[in-house]
């Protein structure tokens, strides 16, 4: 089998796995997935932005308290 003969079977076989997307058992999700609107989209934003500055904000202060803390030890 030559390498022409080989890409056309590896095409046929990326083609026969895209056309079952839609009817396996995420088929139902998938059909009913949809594009979200302007302010369902805005909410998501807002809720993501809060989540990444809460756990950013508590790992730097997790490094502040773990960079500074020795210096305090020490002076007690």
């Amino acid at each position: 089998m030559d390498i022409l003969e080989r890409s056309w079977d590896v095409q046929k076989e990326i083609e026969k796995r895209a056309g079952k997307i839609g009817k396996g058992k995420y088929g139902r999700i998938l059909k009913m997935a949809r594009k979200p609107d302007s302010e369902e989209y805005q909410k998501t934003l807002a809720i993501c932005l809060i989540g990444i500055l809460l756990i950013g904000g508590l790992g730097f202060l997790i490094y502040l308290l773990f960079t500074n803390l020795p210096e305090y030890i020490m002076m007690i």
